[in-house]
């Protein structure tokens, strides 16, 4: 019998999502013969104790004799329990720096780490993530934040509503002719868009946004090869952008004169270009007044993103001439929405959907005893860098 554990969140703040819903551990326990899942007391979950209990799931502080560990986000070292098989996102992938202590301890106690933002399809798409719900928080909060900055427009808060709550805040509201720019293909631009539609904004062309003025809102959905050229032969291939982005220079500078709100979902990494550089904020033309960096990658593809905003406190303002941090809705600021947890805003949702992924695609696979997939997602496998992460000797402390 193979045990599944849900294991009690440990980083502060407290992560309120889970990776499973009590209905999910249901089902679970009565569709799979040979798999039983736990869950460990916690006070912080969107769904209480009670509710696992009232599914029929055993609720209980010691989860030392499960197999699998599901969690949400890094589980403090001090929590790690050696030899077991954990499924978290451990952003170690990029190497963080932050996160270095916390792999090497994973080295350490043998353990076998299955990170969720590796686990991907055969076209290389990510299968499972918050990342629809990071898209419709985000988005919501952006409109929010334009909406203050300009005083056009008064929109409340979240307030972890459900999504179908949120929904009918959007009856009535009347959004000026503003132009949006949104960047991305994931699931993360999917959930922007799903907001530009409930607000009834349109979508139009990078010509016709470039070049006409509307009477009504708009947006640009704008992705790689609307955003990336090669430096030489001025083209853009998908792969080849993948392996060599150093080769590519971005072509959004031509948006911002012509946008109003930026709504960031793009991946970014180190090699990638961005966006713009600091010094576009202090240019006539920088007409860009919010900035929703739902991907939320400081100093990354949106360079006065000067670190992470609060689900309390969303937006900060950066000063388009010093580039200092101030307050929001200042006459020469342009703002920023970073909040790094957006789904906890509906948590409830995005664990529903989460856990819905993790079932279709990937339970069987664990219970099977891996697969390729599971193969390429593995971190670190019994206390070993797994195959696709050996370029991550140096950072695991281990002899190259």
């Amino acid at each position: 019998m193979l045990k599944f554990g849900l294991i009690r969140e440990g980083k502060n703040p407290p992560d309120n999502r889970v990776a499973l819903t009590p209905a999910q551990c249901k089902f679970i326990n009565k569709t799979q013969k040979d798999l039983v899942v736990f869950v460990q007391s916690s006070p912080n979950r969107c769904y209480s104790d009670q509710e696992y209990i009232q599914a029929g799931i055993e609720v209980r502080e010691d989860i030392s004799d499960c197999d699998v560990l599901l969690g949400i986000k890094e589980v403090p070292v001090d929590m790690l329990i050696a030899n077991k098989t954990y499924l978290f996102f451990s952003h170690t992938k990029k190497m963080q720096p932050y996160n270095q202590k916390l792999l090497h301890a994973i080295i350490e106690k043998n353990i076998t780490l299955i990170d969720y933002e590796c686990l991907e399809h055969e076209d290389g798409k990510r299968i499972i993530g918050f990342g629809f719900f990071a898209g419709v928080v985000g988005a919501h909060n952006g409109i929010m934040a334009y909406g203050k900055k300009t005083g056009a427009f008064d929109l409340d808060r979240v307030n972890s509503r459900s999504f179908n709550e949120l929904i009918h805040t959007y009856f009535g509201l009347h959004i000026p002719p503003v132009k949006i720019a949104v960047t991305g293909s994931g699931r993360v631009a999917h959930g922007v868009l799903e907001i530009m539609n409930l607000l009834g904004i349109h979508e139009v062309e990078p010509d016709e946004y470039l070049e006409k003025k509307f009477s009504y809102p708009v947006y640009v959905h704008l992705k790689g090869r609307d955003l990336y050229l090669h430096k030489e032969q001025l083209t853009y291939h998908r792969n080849d952008f993948h392996e060599n982005p150093s080769a590519y220079k971005c072509i959004f500078d031509q948006y911002i004169p012509h946008t109003d709100i930026l709504m960031n979902g793009i991946y970014w990494d180190h090699d990638i270009p961005r966006l713009f550089e600091k010094e576009a904020l202090s240019r006539p033309d920088f007409n860009i007044k919010t900035i929703a960096d739902i991907t939320d990658d400081m100093y990354g593809s949106v360079p006065c993103n000067l670190g992470d905003s609060t689900i309390d406190d969303p937006v900060y303002g950066v000063n388009k001439q010093s580039f200092e941090k101030t307050a929001p809705y200042l006459p020469d600021t342009v703002d920023m929405m970073t909040v790094g947890n957006l789904p906890n805003e509906l948590p409830r949702d995005a664990s529903r959907y989460f856990g819905q992924q993790l079932i279709k695609f990937i339970l069987k696979d664990i219970v099977d005893g891996g697969s390729p997939i599971i193969e390429k997602a593995t971190i670190v496998k019994n206390g070993n860098l797994g195959s696709n992460f050996q370029y991550m000797k140096a950072y695991a402390g281990l002899a190259i």
